[in-house]
C-alpha cells in the first residue's frame, strides 16, 4: 500500500466510527494534535476519537485539497483541508480546517505517525 492509500483507507475507515478499524495504520507512537489537546499513543488517540464520536454519532468526516510536500520510499507527509458534518438534537452543523498528516514506513506498511488539524483561521 502507498502512503496515498493509507490516507484513503484512514479517511473511509474514520466514518464506521470504529477505532478498531484505525489501529492497523496508525503507529502505535504516533502523536495526534487537536484544538482540544495533544494524544500520545494509540489509548491517549483512541480515547479523543471516542469521545469526538460520541459526542457527535452521526459525524461525516472527509479531506479535500490534498498536498503531499514530501514522499519518499520511507516517510510521506501530506497536508489538506478536513470538513465534518453532523447532526445534534436533529439540527445539521459542520465545520472544518487545515489538517497535516506525516506517515512513516514500518516494515511494508504505511502508518500514521502525526496528525495535526486546527480551525480555519480567523478572517
Amino acid at each position: 500500500m502507498h502512503p496515498e492509500e493509507t490516507l484513503k483507507q484512514y479517511q473511509a475507515n474514520i466514518n464506521l466510527h470504529d477505532f478498531e478499524k484505525l489501529v492497523p495504520i496508525i503507529s502505535s507512537d504516533a502523536i495526534f494534535w487537536f484544538n482540544d489537546g495533544s494524544f500520545c499513543g494509540l489509548q491517549q488517540i483512541r480515547q479523543a476519537f471516542e469521545a469526538t464520536w460520541q459526542n457527535f454519532p452521526l459525524e461525516k468526516y472527509w479531506l479535500e485539497n490534498l498536498k503531499w510536500a514530501t514522499y519518499s520510499d520511507d516517510a510521506a507527509a501530506c497536508t489538506y483541508h478536513f470538513r465534518w458534518r453532523a447532526v445534534i438534537e436533529n439540527r445539521p452543523i459542520e465545520g472544518g480546517g487545515r489538517g497535516t498528516t506525516i506517515l512513516r514506513r514500518e516494515k511494508d506498511i504505511w502508518k500514521i505517525v502525526h496528525e495535526h488539524l486546527s480551525q480555519f483561521p480567523k478572517e
